[in-house]
């Protein structure tokens, strides 16, 4: 349960999750919105037929009160026309139809001065019985009733009772449940092709960044899509090349300042040989070759971020395993204690030298160490562990900076500073980073953290 929430709210963190969020509240809200209005549309025009069937009734009562007035009121008092009876003569058009006075003058004229009032079903049937009623028929089924006055052709008042079936308003597919869960259905699915769609370049540039962070010669991201999204993929490319040609400038320049120290060095170190006194002999000695380590762990550490090596497959623990024995044989104390049968996509010799130079550190600062790997989530974990002194809290995040040599008490350890570094700088060529942490019971505990292979 916890994995798929973590899912949903990545999901959700994502832009893809953002524009079906988006798209979909928003085609579902108008398609609601859509039926909602034609609902009230079909509503008006089923109410519009009605009044047309008032009109319609009307107008042929109007043309028989033209064509022969007096048979026509003897006919209408008498209850001999079906759909229009006598007015009673204590009702008052007190609250006329606007909409129906408008259609009725349309129909019959200006002359005619209409007015028309709906009129309840109890006032216009107050003989009716219900328990004396036809079957199926209720007080609900009863017509829909309207109060008429109007002039005839001759100029006389006529006040009539026209009454019409009532007209029952048909459910609504449209606003079923299941109508509106297809809707919301739809709604979602149409979003999510749209939002893969519309990310697919960003998605692309995701994959371009995350390579050229592991390797020296990346592909150039194939440009297309929007001219928006064109500009920035070829800017991406552009800034892609500008940054490996600097990177190889500066190791270029690197190796060969190395490689021309190389001579007056040698000759320096030919030199000091005949310096007579012993001690200064020795200790001049020693200082050059210091310098020449620092010098050639610098081209080491400009060469560590310019790793032109392939990713391939590699059994985790059996590297482990080796780099174990190869540590053992020349007299450390270094152990591999628990593995995860994991094979994982790295750079193997990258891999190598970021783990040797973690289990130096180690095997430098406490004498021993462990290796252990593991599976956390969804990410791999390679730890070295010792049981040496550790890194105060305050400076762990000064350990990665080079020639940063972080002492225990007792001075300056022995080395340039840079071996940290060197190991960061090849776990990010492979897609991995280091982590440092003390350890609770004493000792330092160095993660190196991947994302496991799919």
């Amino acid at each position: 349960m916890i994995p798929l929430f973590h899912r949903l709210r990545a999901f959700a963190d994502s832009l893809t999750g953002q524009l079906v969020v988006i798209l979909s509240t928003g085609i579902a809200s108008a398609s609601f919105v859509s039926l909602f209005l034609a609902e009230r549309a079909h509503q008006h025009d089923f109410s519009r037929v009605e009044l047309e069937l008032v009109v319609t009734s009307t107008s042929d009562i109007a043309t028989r009160f033209a064509r022969d007035p007096e048979q026509t009121a003897r006919l209408v008092a008498d209850d001999h026309i079906l759909g229009a009876t006598q007015a009673k003569t204590e009702w008052r058009m007190n609250a006329p139809d606007p909409e129906l006075g408008r259609l009725l003058t349309a129909r019959l004229g200006e002359a005619a001065r209409p007015q028309a009032m709906p009129i309840p079903q109890q006032q216009c049937f107050p003989n009716f019985d219900p328990n004396l009623r036809a079957a199926g028929i209720t007080d609900s089924s009863l017509p829909d009733c309207w109060f008429i006055r109007f002039r005839d052709a001759h100029g006389i008042e006529r006040n009539l009772t026209i009454y019409v079936g009532r007209l029952h308003w048909p459910s609504r597919s449209p606003l079923d449940p299941l109508y509106m869960t297809l809707i919301i259905l739809a709604s979602v699915v149409l979003s999510i092709m749209v939002a893969r769609v519309t990310s697919l370049p960003l998605r692309r540039l995701t994959r371009a960044a995350r390579a050229f962070s592991v390797t020296a010669d990346p592909e150039p991201i194939q440009v297309g899509g929007p001219r928006e999204v064109r500009v920035a993929l070829e800017t991406f490319n552009l800034m892609q090349q500008r940054v490996r040609e600097g990177f190889r400038q500066r190791t270029q320049i690197l190796a060969a300042v190395t490689h021309d120290l190389q001579t007056p060095l040698t000759r320096l170190r030919l030199r000091l040989e005949q310096v007579p006194d012993e001690a200064l002999r020795q200790r001049l000695i020693d200082d050059l070759g210091a310098m020449q380590h620092l010098v050639s762990d610098g081209l080491e550490l400009a060469r560590s971020n310019d790793s032109r090596e392939p990713v391939s497959l590699v059994d985790i623990d059996s590297l482990l395993s080796s780099l174990a024995e190869d540590a053992a044989d020349v007299g450390h104390d270094v152990r591999f204690s628990k593995g995860c049968d994991v094979r994982a996509m790295v750079k193997p010799e990258a891999f190598t030298r970021c783990l040797n130079n973690l289990i130096d550190n180690a095997v430098k600062y406490a004498g021993s160490a462990e290796l252990q790997s593991g599976v956390e989530g969804e990410e791999l974990v390679i730890r070295v562990l010792d049981e040496g002194p550790g890194i105060p809290h305050d400076l762990i995040g000064e350990a990665f900076q080079p020639y940063r040599r972080l002492g225990n008490g007792s001075g300056k350890p022995p080395g340039t500073g840079i071996g940290l570094t060197i190991a960061d700088a090849q776990a990010r060529t492979f897609g991995a980073k280091v982590c440092l942490r003390n350890r609770p019971h004493g000792g330092l505990c160095a993660e190196i953290r991947m994302a496991l292979p799919d």
